[in-house]
């Protein structure tokens, strides 16, 4: 396969301006991969002419899904486990103590994907402080994962990237060749579309929210910018959860790293939050 220049430029420019990410030199294999099922789908025999099509006649919807496609939606359950041993561990404990009489938590779970991550987040809270109404707000750029999430179906095959048996039998039944999360906890999670360049989603003051593994795809001044979207509607004290790869550190000093065991969480400094 061979992309032409001017059509992976083409690609790039409208994945940048539409969700910040960056496509280097060198995804031109990537960019093809993701995008052949869309040509097929317009009939059409390459990439090359699919996106060809686009450029003389603009539209909204075809652009949306070449960036949607071009995505990732990489997602696991428990992912990285040592997250969810910090929100239960250290996170929650400390918000309850500093907001005595506190009955529900907000939660914004932020480039969901399908929906493990915001699931996952639901069943460890849900398990360890029950007393708690938690509200997660899951929040992606794509519409068929969001549908996904909403359903909350999942295959055999997603139900054993990194879900414990106890927690598949205990949050889910079968549902034919798949497996369907309890309306307990879909009660608990809301999904909707946000462009972390737009304004954040309804939902908030949260309490927490989970940023994990989505700045790694952007340059500094759009995660400044992200980073301080999330701070306005983020409770004084409130924490953010980052991936192992990612650091507010150098970027932005509204946020207070705070080490928990073998992983970090960042609070909220006071100075910013008032």
């Amino acid at each position: 396969m061979t992309l032409a220049p001017d059509t992976f430029s083409f690609v790039a420019d409208l994945v940048r301006q539409r969700s910040a990410i960056q496509l280097e030199s060198g995804k031109e294999y990537l960019v093809e991969s993701r995008l052949l099922p869309l040509a097929r789908d317009a009939k059409l025999p390459t990439v090359d002419a699919y996106v060809r099509g686009l450029r003389s006649v603009p539209r909204q919807h075809e652009y949306d899904r070449v960036v949607e496609a071009l995505t990732t939606n990489e997602t696991s359950w428990f992912r990285d486990i040592t997250p969810f041993k910090a929100l239960t561990e250290h996170v929650v404990p400390e918000l309850l103590a500093a907001r005595p009489g506190t009955s529900s938590l907000r939660i914004w779970s932020a480039a969901c994907s399908t929906g493990q991550e915001a699931y996952s987040v639901a069943m460890t809270l849900l398990d360890s402080a029950p007393q708690l109404r938690v509200q997660i707000t899951a929040t992606d750029l794509s519409e068929e994962v969001l549908a996904r999430g909403r359903v909350g179906r999942y295959s055999q095959l997603e139900v054993n990237r990194g879900l414990p048996a106890p927690m598949l039998v205990k949050h889910f039944t079968r549902a034919g060749t798949e497996w369907e999360i309890s309306q307990r906890l879909r009660s608990a999670v809301t999904f909707s579309k946000n462009n972390l360049l737009h304004a954040p989603p309804a939902g908030g003051p949260f309490d927490i929210v989970f940023l994990r593994n989505v700045l790694i795809y952007f340059d500094l001044a759009t995660k400044r910018d992200v980073l301080r979207r999330a701070q306005s509607v983020v409770r004084p004290g409130g924490y953010l959860f980052l991936g192992a790869a990612e650091t507010t550190i150098g970027i932005d000093d509204g946020w207070e790293r705070i080490p928990v065991g073998r992983s970090s969480v960042y609070r909220l400094t006071a100075r910013r939050a008032a």
